[in-house]
Parts: structure tokens; sequence; C-alpha cells
């Protein structure tokens, strides 16, 4: 995943620009205008330009911005916009057909769980002897006698629940 120019990208040039001594002032640098060949068709070679030409470059354009706007060309303009705001990095379009492969590995990833769930279902053996009506109905009498939830439970004043039940009766 790429990063913008406005975050780690600068902070390495900012870095790699104080360990370097230079002869030029930045505002002699930057008092000429990038050249066409550098900025033509940035959209499509930004990604594939090397971290420290976004670097150099990003660096050129702000420093061409910190002057009067009115002296940039139309170049650096779009070049500076869409370096800032463009669908590059984070902000880059999805490929066309990622809606289509997400929804068919969530279908086949349902598909892989209902099969094992079936599977495991199927060689499941019977259900345990506590799954019956009669079990439950006995843990209801159990829980009964013990005075088990005396408030609002089984065993409370007036309760019309089925408490433990929850199976049918075994044929």
């Amino acid at each position: 995943m790429m990063r913008t120019p406005t975050t780690s990208l600068l902070r390495g040039a900012l870095r790699a620009s104080r360990t370097t001594t230079t002869l030029v002032p930045r505002a002699a640098a930057s008092t000429h205008a990038i050249s066409n060949p550098t900025l033509a068709n940035i959209e499509k070679r930004w990604e594939g330009l090397p971290q420290t030409e976004q670097a150099e470059l990003w660096m050129a354009l702000r420093d061409r911005m910190k002057e009067n706007w009115a002296d940039l060309t139309l170049q650096e303009k779009k070049a500076a916009y869409w370096i800032a705001f463009g669908a590059h990095g984070p902000r880059a379009v999805p490929p066309p057909d990622e809606g289509r492969k997400v929804a068919l590995y969530t279908a086949l990833g349902l598909f892989t769980s209902f099969v094992l769930f079936a599977t495991m279902r199927a060689f499941g053996g019977a259900a345990p002897s506590t799954m019956t009506k009669e079990w439950q109905e006995a843990s209801n009498e159990f829980l009964k006698e013990q005075r088990a939830e005396p408030l609002t439970g089984l065993s409370s004043e007036g309760y019309s629940g089925k408490g433990m039940v929850q199976s049918p009766p075994k044929h």
C-alpha cells in the first residue's frame, strides 16, 4: 500500500534534506518552473516512481507553491492537486471486479460452513439422554426442590414458563 506524500514520504525527504547541505538557497531553487516532461502524465506514472523521486517532485512542487500561485504553470497546479488529492495510495479506486469477488468468496465461505455443519450433524450420533423431555421435566422438579431462582425463575410464585423443557417427547 502506497502512502500519500503528505505522510512518511515527506518526513523521509525532510530528514534527508536536513542531513545534506546545499549551497543554493531554497528560494532560488523554487523560482524556476518544473519542466513539462517531468509533470506530463503524472497520474499514470506516480505509482511507478521510486519514493525518492516522488519525494523530490513533491518537495519541488511544494517549494513552487510557497511563491505566488499566479507564477505556477497549469501543469504544476494540476500535478500538485493530483499528488495531494488524487486516486492513489489509500484513495486508489478498487478494481472493477472487487464486488463480485467479495460476493463469490462470501458465498463460498457460507457453502463450506454449511457442508461442515451438515457433515458433523450426519456423523454426530444420537442426541444425549439429557435432551429428552422426560429428563428436562425431572430437572424442573429438582430445581423446584432446590428453590433455584426464587424471585423470577422456576421456584417463584406464579411462574408459568416451560423451565428446562425444550425438547419434544421421546417416541
